[in-house]
């Protein structure tokens, strides 16, 4: 999969990741779109959410109450923003060319104004990478302006090196693992059960799942497959 791909991927896996965070509705939020989203789950942090997760464990919490956040989740998705973020901003240190400089009072005249008009549009092309900590953007949009990078779409950037290129590819497929991985998306994998828990035979025994696939189990000893509905062969 190359870097392209792998930052699509991720893109389109971020809504997935939303939806199964288990966060509370937003009411009257149509139309807000997912920077907004992400915007209005800012207020969250671990120590809140885990004090949600303590409440929802409470047997004596009866009746309706809010959906807690998946720890595990929210913990990924901060973490790939963050990755992210400091992928572009060390790349945009690198490749992100500086805005054509202000007409200094030694510059003709005639030409002043246009050069001053010229110097304000660069430095707000939207294109440029403006963010520094501690503002962290959405990850969607990190990874898009990675995208442009790596497919070197015009812009106010010199080309990506080949050391550079490789720099964002390993973030982006770490990202994509992390993602994918609590997910359960990332294809078929393997879990070797605690010994403990031995076949009759005394065989070790591994679960093979992921990605959607209905989990089946194998002896490595005798080689008898489990499903769900039971032994299939022995």
């Amino acid at each position: 999969m190359n870097t392209s791909t792998t930052l699509r991927r991720l893109i389109n896996l971020w809504p997935d990741l939303h939806n199964a965070l288990g966060d509370r509705p937003i009411h009257g939020a149509f139309g807000l779109g997912l920077r907004g989203y992400l915007a209005a789950i800012d207020h969250h942090d671990p120590a809140e959410a885990a004090a949600l997760r303590d409440l929802e464990r409470d047997p004596a919490q009866l009746g309706d109450r809010p959906v807690p956040l998946n720890l595990a989740i929210y913990d990924t998705m901060r973490a790939i923003e963050a990755a992210l973020a400091h992928c572009a901003e060390v790349t945009a240190a690198a490749v992100q060319i500086d805005p054509i400089p202000l007409p200094g009072p030694d510059w003709p005249a005639a030409d002043r104004a246009r050069r001053a008009a010229a110097s304000r549009a660069d430095l707000a092309d939207r294109r440029r990478w403006r963010f520094s900590r501690p503002s962290t953007p959405p990850a969607t949009f990190t990874a898009l302006w990675l995208l442009a990078r790596i497919e070197y779409r015009p812009g106010p950037f010199r080309a990506l090196t080949e050391e550079q290129a490789r720099y964002i590819r390993a973030v982006a497929a770490e990202s994509l693992r992390r993602a994918e991985g609590v997910l359960d998306t990332d294809g078929n994998r393997m879990t070797e059960l605690a010994p403990e828990h031995p076949c009759a035979c005394g065989g070790r025994i591994e679960v093979y799942g992921g990605g959607g696939a209905t989990p089946c189990a194998r002896c490595t000893g005798c080689g008898a497959l489990w499903t769900e509905a039971g032994v299939i062969a022995a």
